[in-house]
């Protein structure tokens, strides 16, 4: 599945692919293009998945002016309100359900995407910047190793 999320109002677009190649990911990228007003910047930020970096990726990208791209460093998707997303839909829709075939598991998830994006609701983060800074700082500090 290929996502995208709109963090100004909390709306989904997803895309059930089989394979995760360069070519679908392609396909994806048109289907963003296709629902996003061209008056907007689109800022996309992805991992460093090969499929991301491909050359057909990048030629379309540079055709698009007001896509600006931004890569998570290696260990970061946890900060990534896509991923957290993915793990809601896993969470409340895919666990502990049987789908008996590919188009099964498809519909439940695009299930899951209308849902929220019938009435859409932007995050709210509930921590300030300098609260979440803090914990991380004492994260760091007591998971250093000791140097005596």
């Amino acid at each position: 599945m290929f996502t995208a999320l709109d963090i100004v109002t909390n709306r989904v677009i997803g895309q059930c692919f089989a394979p995760h190649r360069a070519a679908e990911f392609r396909r994806f990228l048109d289907e963003v293009e296709a629902r996003v007003p061209r008056k907007l910047d689109v800022h996309l930020v992805m991992d460093n998945h090969a499929t991301h970096k491909a050359q057909t990726v990048k030629a379309w990208l540079l055709k698009q002016p007001h896509w600006h791209v931004h890569f998570t460093p290696t260990s970061a998707s946890c900060l990534n309100q896509v991923e957290r997303f993915v793990a809601l839909l896993t969470e409340r829709q895919l666990l502990r359900r049987v789908h008996r075939s590919m188009d099964e598991l498809k519909a439940s998830i695009t299930t899951f995407i209308d849902a929220p994006n019938a009435d859409p609701k932007p995050f709210r983060w509930t921590k300030s910047a300098d609260d979440v800074l803090a914990s991380t700082a004492r994260f760091r500090r007591l998971n250093t190793p000791q140097t005596e």
